[in-house]
This record gives structure tokens, sequence and C-alpha cells, in this order.
């Protein structure tokens, strides 16, 4: 079954290696990070969305998505696609962030404003907002990840 997965959590919270891990056998993986010197990446990111979902092809958006006002658009797309729209909720932890930031090399390193800058707008995604399934992911403290229904 198609369906459009939202991602939503602090940068390293862990979002792309769960991504990684449980989705890329059955997701296309659209993220801005894809995309670093484009102009517009709000915009490519809609398309990629769009024509993944007209394609029959599931769709994993990894990128903070961090309010209600920023994946707004993107729950949008799955209606006009008819196909469920699915979040996981990475809870935050900005020690844990911060530590895996500073492990990351060169440009992939997020500059630390940029973290607290998130953090404020950080909200857990609700069935308010159009979703159709919400799961919260957590580390399970052996490398791999939890997820419980929300």
């Amino acid at each position: 079954m198609t369906r459009l997965v939202i991602l939503v959590g602090l940068q390293a919270s862990g979002k792309t290696t769960f991504y990684t891990r449980h989705l890329a056998a059955t997701h296309l993986h659209v993220s801005k990070d894809l995309w670093p010197r484009a102009r517009h990446r709000e915009a490519r990111q809609r398309r990629a969305v769009a024509e993944g979902l007209a394609a029959g092809r599931s769709v994993a958006v990894d990128n903070t998505n961090a309010s209600p006002e920023e994946r707004a658009g993107l729950v949008a797309l799955g209606r006009a696609a008819a196909v469920p729209v699915v979040g996981y909720w990475f809870p935050p932890d900005p020690a844990g962030s911060l530590r895996r930031n500073a492990a990351r090399p060169g440009r992939a390193r997020v500059p630390e404003v940029g973290l607290f800058a998130t953090l404020k707008r950080l909200r857990p995604p609700t069935f308010d907002e159009g979703f159709d399934e919400l799961h919260e992911v957590r580390f399970d403290g052996a490398g791999d990840f939890t997820t419980t229904p929300l």
C-alpha cells in the first residue's frame, strides 16, 4: 500500500538512521539535505513527493518537519494523492542530538544554534493535522529503535 511518511524531530535525532534501517527498502527518500545548494528546496521537495506518490511509490520525508505549519503542505500532498499519511515522532533529546551532531563530519554537522532554533519550533504531530497514523520512535539502547503507536 502506498503511503506518505513524515519524520518529525530535531536534527541528529536518528531520523535518517531510522529511515535507512526501517523504510529504505519500501519508501522513496525525500530530504532537503539531498539538495544542499538547490534554490527553492521547499518547492523541489513538494515536487519529489508528488511525483513519487503519483508513480505509486511510498515516500518518506526526512526533515525536521518541526511545526504543524511546516507539515501542512506535506499532509495536503498525501490527501491529494489519497494515500495514508503516517507520522513518526522522535521526542526531543537535546543532549543526545548535540552529541550525535558533534560526531558528524564536516558539512553534515548542523550549527548548534540551528538545533536550538528547531527545538523552539518543535511540536509533536497530532491527528488533528490530518495524520492517519502516528508513532513515537525512541532509541532502544541496543543500537536500534522502538516504535510505539500514539
